[in-house]
This record gives C-alpha cells, sequence and structure tokens, in this order.
C-alpha cells in the first residue's frame, strides 16, 4: 500500500514539474513578445544609443512640468507683493513704499480703489506699479455689503487679483498695507527656509493681547504683512469669493482671511519678525530690545512717535533704512556685553540704538523692552502685551544712557562695517553708587564694529568686546563670534 502511494505521489511529482515548465515556457514567450514590440515602438530612431534610454523615455511620455529635484534657492525674484493702498491717502504713503521698494528687482503691485489722479501721472518706477481693484458689483453679495466691509472685501480679494494676474516663477506672495515698510533681504532669508511646494500661511499676531483676543491668537495681522505659497494661493483663487459669502458679516479683511485658511485646514506659520505695531508713543524700547528673529516689517508708522530723534516719520524710515542697506540679517539684533572695570552692561541693538547701564545685568533681563510705548487702547495695568517688559526707573542704577544711530561706514580696512551712535540727550542721574560710581556721563559717542562679509544667521547670535572707553568720550565695541559655552550675565 505504501509502495502504491509512492509511485503515485512520484508520477504527480513529474506532471507538475511538467506543467511548471510549461506554464514558465509560455509566460517567458509571451514575456519576450512583448519586450520585443516595446523595444520596436520606443527605440526605433536608427542612430538611438541605449544612454538615450531617459531622454526617449521623456520625449515618449513628458511630464506636464518639469520636476526640479534640486530647486534654486528663493531668491527676490521668486517673490510677488501685493500692497493694499487707498488713492485718498497715498500721497501721505506713498514715500514709506518708496523707503523700501527696489525698482526692476522687487515684483508686485499696489491696489488701488480707483486710478490716480493726474497730479501723480506718470507713475514713477520709484514706487510699485499700480493697479485698480476690481469692481465689488460683480458680487452677489454686493447688496449686502456695508461701506465698511466693502473696503474689507476689496483688500482680501487682491490676493485673488494678483494671482489672476499671472507673474511666472512665483513661490510666495507677501501681503502688507500701503503704510508698512518691509525688509526684503530678510524676507527671503527667511521664506526661503519654507517649502514653497506646500501650503504655508506665515506671519504673525499682534503685540496686544485684547487685539488678539479680540480676532485670534492665530491669525496673521495683515497689517505686519504675512506671506502665503503659491500652491495655496492657486486653490484660495478659486474659492475666495465664496469663502466672503460665508463670512460676509465679518469686519477685517485679514480675519476672515484666517477663516477661509482655516476651512482649507491651513494654520498660522509664526514669524516673530512681522511687526503689527499695536503700540503708541515712543517705541524706542521695543525696538532696543527685538526678539532674536530677523526683523521683517514695521506697520502703523503713523500712530507712533518718529523712532529718531529730531527727525520726522519720513526721515525716521530713511534714516534706519541706512543699516538695512547694509546689513539686513543684523538688523535691530540684540547684542549684549559688559566692562567689567566700570561694571557697565552694553545693549546694542544694531543699526539703531545702544543702551549703556552702569550696572552689571544678565541678558536674560535685558531682553525685555523697556515699556516706553503706551498700548494700543486702554491702560497698560495689568500688562497688555504679548511680551515680557520692564519698566522705565530713575534708578541710576536702572536707567540707561540712551545713543542713537548716527552713520554707517565701511571700513575696508580689515572689512568692517562700523555703525556710529551719538547720545540722544543727557541723562541728568548721579553715577550709580552701588557699583562704584562710574558714571558714563562722559561717553558722547560709540562704535560698533561688525564683520562686513559675515551675515548673522537667523536666530543667531554675535558676541561683543569693550575694546576702549577708559578717559574718552568715545566707546569702541568688536563684534565677534560667540565661544560655545559662553554666559553672558
Amino acid at each position: 500500500m505504501s509502495s502504491s502511494n509512492s509511485m503515485n505521489s512520484s508520477t504527480i511529482q513529474q506532471n507538475l514539474s511538467l506543467l511548471s515548465l510549461g506554464t514558465l515556457c509560455k509566460s517567458l514567450a509571451i514575456s519576450g513578445i512583448v519586450l520585443f514590440l516595446f523595444y520596436t515602438l520606443l527605440f526605433k530612431a536608427p542612430h538611438y544609443q541605449p544612454s538615450d534610454l531617459l531622454s526617449t523615455i521623456k520625449q515618449k511620455w513628458p511630464t506636464s512640468s518639469p520636476i526640479s529635484i534640486n530647486p534654486a534657492p528663493t531668491n527676490i525674484s521668486h517673490i510677488v507683493f501685493s500692497i493694499a493702498g487707498s488713492m485718498n491717502t497715498w500721497k501721505y504713503k506713498k514715500p514709506y513704499n518708496e523707503a523700501w521698494w527696489r525698482p526692476n528687482m522687487t515684483r508686485g503691485y499696489l491696489f488701488l480703489d480707483r486710478a490716480p489722479t493726474q497730479e501723480f501721472q506718470p507713475w514713477p518706477s520709484t514706487s510699485p506699479p499700480f493697479r485698480v481693484n476690481e469692481d465689488l458689483n460683480i458680487l452677489r453679495i454686493y447688496p449686502r455689503l456695508v461701506p465698511s466691509v466693502q473696503v474689507q472685501v476689496r483688500m482680501l480679494r487682491r490676493i485673488m487679483e494678483t494671482f489672476k494676474l499671472g507673474d511666472k516663477d512665483v513661490r510666495w506672495y507677501v501681503m502688507a498695507d500701503d503704510d508698512t515698510v518691509l525688509f526684503v533681504d530678510n524676507l527671503v532669508e527667511v521664506l526661503a527656509k519654507y517649502n514653497h511646494s506646500k501650503f504655508y500661511y506665515i506671519g504673525s499676531s499682534s503685540e496686544f493681547i485684547p487685539s488678539n483676543g479680540g480676532l485670534s491668537f492665530e491669525m496673521a495681522f495683515g497689517g505686519a504683512g504675512f506671506a502665503l505659497s503659491y500652491p495655496l494661493v492657486e486653490v484660495l483663487a478659486t474659492q475666495l469669493d465664496d469663502c466672503i459669502e460665508r463670512y460676509v458679516h465679518v469686519d477685517f479683511s485679514d480675519f476672515m482671511l484666517h477663516l477661509c485658511l482655516a476651512d482649507l485646514g491651513v494654520s498660522l506659520t509664526h514669524e516673530k519678525g512681522f511687526h503689527q505695531i499695536d503700540l503708541r508713543s515712543d517705541i524706542s524700547g521695543f525696538l532696543s530690545a527685538h526678539p532674536p528673529s530677523p526683523f521683517l516689517s514695521l506697520h502703523h508708522i503713523d500712530t507712533i512717535d518718529p523712532i529718531f530723534p529730531s527727525m520726522n516719520r519720513f526721515e525716521s524710515i530713511n534714516h534706519l533704512m541706512k543699516a538695512a542697506k547694509v546689513d539686513q540679517s543684523r538688523l535691530l539684533q540684540q547684542t549684549i556685553c559688559h566692562y567689567r572695570p566700570s561694571n557697565w552692561s552694553f545693549s546694542i541693538s544694531w543699526g539703531y540704538s545702544v543702551n549703556v547701564y552702569e550696572n552689571i545685568f544678565p541678558q536674560s533681563l535685558l531682553r525685555r523692552p523697556l515699556e516706553t510705548f503706551r498700548p494700543w487702547w486702554g491702560n497698560a495695568r495689568p500688562s497688555v502685551y504679548m511680551f515680557n517688559t520692564r519698566w522705565t526707573s530713575n534708578d541710576s542704577c536702572e536707567a540707561p544712557h540712551v545713543f542713537f544711530l548716527d552713520s554707517v561706514e565701511h571700513y575696508t580696512q580689515g572689512d568692517q562695517i562700523v555703525t556710529t551712535y551719538f547720545r540722544a540727550s543727557p541723562r541728568g542721574l548721579p553715577g550709580c553708587s552701588l557699583t562704584g560710581n562710574h558714571s558714563a556721563d562722559a561717553i558722547t559717542k560709540i562704535q560698533v564694529f561688525s564683520p562686513a562679509r559675515m551675515r548673522m544667521e537667523a536666530r543667531g547670535r554675535d558676541c561683543c568686546d569693550i575694546v576702549s572707553t577708559a578717559n574718552t568720550s568715545v566707546a569702541e565695541v568688536k563684534y565677534r563670534t560667540c565661544m560655545k559655552d559662553e554666559v553672558i550675565a
């Protein structure tokens, strides 16, 4: 019985082997025919070389658009700026725009509510080229738009109108108001770190807690400026009017945009360098202790004091731009160092100000802005700001000697940038008795030496040494690379 079973088993195995072999042969034959036809169809060019395989495939089945494996770094040509303006106020806002606009370099448009009057013709190349917003009568909801909301809808729809202009090779759209000053080099650097092929909504909230609480802590405030990636604008442009209909009751264009993007599943990416400036009066304390992030924008210039003493607002902005044109990477970045022989602390906001304290203060304290400003509205107590502050003081050991930027020069010897700061006014206080009465009253000028060809990395830091102060009216400060474990305290 077992012998018979063995013979049957052997016969079955032989039959299976023959069947498998036959099937394999058929498969190989069919595969060979398919490959022969494929080869004949694809490579019928008489001078075809095997190395042409990839290019031939691309010719037969091209992709809809070339895919760049290693795209070139983002530069200024990849950004389109879209500025919201009004013909009623353009005369007063024009200098702010011309302070940062770069003819033949920056791309973008100023959107106006109506065509410019004769006094503005011919339109200068020093200003962004203008476009007139589309008539809102084309919207189904136009009869429901009260005048204040019409203005906001016009500002919001410029995103779609900018996209429809069809600029080529765009990676980012940057939106701002006509009273916003932008710092283009820093914008390029910041946007370059993000993947422009993804959905991105980049901006910052207000400095004023009630402004955020009344709208959203996750909304980019439009006056500060914000950036939208090309793919996001491409999708948004097809849905914006429908979204406006959903939120026709909303009174603010930037809040309406936030809601539209939230419905698309897109949240805000925060960049602290965008500044709404929901502050009033003297913001020198804020600008002298800027957060460690590239300085990207400055808004609400007409609601604050001129940022430099003895200058008007336009002059102040142009003065700041002198430093910005030389080294935006360091602009307003805070660097702190100590002069131990006199127990002094130097807090430098590069390109803007230097504060000298007759005391040794740690960096952790000096990073808090002095509250020289007032809140956007209401009272400042309890604290209403999105950052910690220090109160101003008449104590000699706490009140700084304040110096503001006077000039920016390039020293070829040593290849250094030298920024010079002059005392704003006498401090009018005695020396700090707690630290030995080493008064800094004699200092009238401070010179800061920084490397000309070494940009400051985003969110990086410089360190510095006081190289000359004794028995002179001029203090010299030299920037250097921080040591790995350096503590400034």
